[in-house]
């Protein structure tokens, strides 16, 4: 940038002191430093702002990356289970189609799933058959109650 030093800031601060004089110098340095520190902000904004518009250039070159590579690796995964159901289809075709003896259809048995039934269970049922002494023995609470009526209920006797 600009190189001063020290002989150079002493002759300018000489040539202002002469053209300006002595009762407006310090207001005219104090208007020079508040403009140069508005530069010197101007320019670490526009620093920043660079600096984060790479950085999200660089998060997108990031994502872009992992998105291909997440692409990628479904699309092998995917060839693979194809071609594992595609084999044990075949395995199947060929198991049940081969004409030996020993297949379902030679016997006539035809291979068949069970068919899906709901086990039924009812869980107000059961719960409705714990015996009353076991739930007051354990402490099963059966109605809820406040705190102030839970103090009333315990409260001893012959105390108000």
């Amino acid at each position: 940038m600009l190189d001063f030093g020290f002989d150079k800031i002493a002759l300018i601060g000489a040539v202002a002191l002469i053209v300006i004089g002595p009762e407006k110098l310090p207001r005219v340095a104090r208007t020079v430093g508040t403009l140069l520190g508005k530069a010197q902000r101007y320019v670490a904004d526009v620093k920043a702002e660079v600096n984060r518009s790479i950085e999200l250039e660089e998060l997108q070159k990031m994502k872009s990356q992992f998105t291909s590579a997440v692409h990628d690796a479904e699309r092998s995964v995917r060839e693979e289970v194809d071609s594992a159901t595609g084999a044990l289809n075949q395995t199947w075709r060929d198991v049940t189609n081969d004409g030996s003896p020993t297949s379902y259809e030679s016997i006539g048995l035809a291979p068949s799933l069970p068919e899906y039934r709901h086990p039924k269970k009812n869980w107000r049922l059961k719960r409705g058959a714990t015996p009353l002494w076991f739930k007051q023995k354990a402490g099963v609470r059966r109605h809820s109650q406040s705190g102030a009526a839970r103090v009333a209920r315990f409260r001893p006797p012959g105390r108000t």
